[in-house]
């Protein structure tokens, strides 16, 4: 008797992305759709919680219903309503979850709270099965961790940033040069046609630890450009973000590399937005060409950035194993990986 196809329907509202996407059987994207608000929240330079929020409830109908039409199927077809309930912004976050919870009630459907972050790793399911033990690197506007994983649904942050994750440094840094939010690809584009010539450090913290730390490396940047400033330097925009990039991926990849090594890890797994970060990308994929015993897996930049189809692949396992959510589910910005 041949097994019943799974479809899991997510939806993710974390932060400034009003998503919703339908994934049959956790591998495979049935319909995707994503509704950015870069262009809105780009004159402040920087994500405006109200106003996520509020482009968040304008959208949200719309786009679970292009959802479903791209599909050509109903709810009725659902197994589960998957949604994200943290990490994120708290009022952008209760959009999401509130639409879930009417869905799951009102066509009598399993309701499945999902980790932002275990979505980011799933994601790469959608490309490639998982296999176990496993690392992932994650890396985003708010994350930068380390996390093994020995089985489906099983979450060790063995590394995470002190202070400002790698994301985040970009955005600040991009600033700095004075260039347009999101400041993370204008930082890779601008490296690609640049040198490291400017010597900036790289943070490894005390021995053994796979934690991060980039404040001190933003702050190294900032210095730069202000001392230059006033002895009346001309900065070379190019040569600073190359020297910058150069740093942060440095230290993402050496410590990927000992993690891998150290866990006799099967794969590496890249998750997050920064995931589509070309210098990123390029360093892992020589390195790990190398360890021929590793297998890394790359997301296509589409399922690098927040996404629903993510939410709905992670929903799946949590489906598999039984997990389920009640009407009193809330948004939960502080959610913890290892113990949602």
């Amino acid at each position: 008797m041949m097994k019943k196809d799974t479809y899991i329907f997510g939806i993710e509202t974390s932060c400034d992305e009003t998503a919703a996407a339908i994934v049959k059987n956790g591998t495979e994207i049935v319909s995707n759709v994503v509704s950015s608000q870069i262009e809105s929240h780009k004159r402040f330079g920087g994500v405006v919680p109200e106003i996520a929020s509020r482009h968040h409830v304008e959208q949200i109908i719309s786009v679970l219903n292009k959802t479903l039409e791209q599909a050509g199927l109903t709810f009725s077809d659902m197994d589960a309503i998957a949604v994200t309930k943290g990490p994120g912004l708290v009022g952008a976050l209760l959009i999401g979850v509130n639409a879930a919870k009417a869905i799951a009630f009102a066509h009598n459907l399993p309701l499945i709270g999902v980790h932002h972050i275990a979505g980011h790793i799933y994601a790469n399911r959608l490309v490639k099965e998982m296999t176990f033990p496993l690392l992932s690197l994650v890396v985003s506007g708010g994350h930068t961790e380390l996390v093994y994983m020995k089985e489906h649904g099983s979450f060790e942050v063995i590394g995470e940033t002190r202070d400002d994750a790698a994301g985040e440094a970009y955005d600040k840094v991009a600033r700095t040069l004075h260039l347009p939010y999101p400041g993370g690809p204008h930082i890779d584009r601008l490296a690609a046609e640049g040198q490291d010539t400017y010597g900036l450090p790289r943070v490894r913290l005390e021995e053994g630890s796979y934690d991060f730390s980039f404040s001190g490396l933003k702050s190294a940047v900032i210095n730069t450009v202000h001392n230059a400033e006033q002895r009346g330097e001309v900065i070379i925009p190019e040569n600073l973000a190359a020297s910058f990039q150069a740093s942060v991926v440095e230290v993402l990849t050496e410590k990927t590399v000992r993690a891998a090594k150290e866990y006799n890890v099967k794969q590496v797994l890249l998750s997050g937005g920064v995931a589509a970060n070309k210098g990123l990308r390029t360093s892992l994929e020589t390195v790990f060409s190398e360890l021929k015993e590793v297998q890394l897996v790359i997301p296509p930049l589409l399922l690098c950035t927040d996404n629903a189809a993510m939410i709905a692949a992670a929903g799946t396992i949590l489906f598999e194993q039984g997990k389920r959510d009640g009407m009193d589910m809330n948004g939960d910005p502080g959610l913890d990986i290892e113990t949602f």
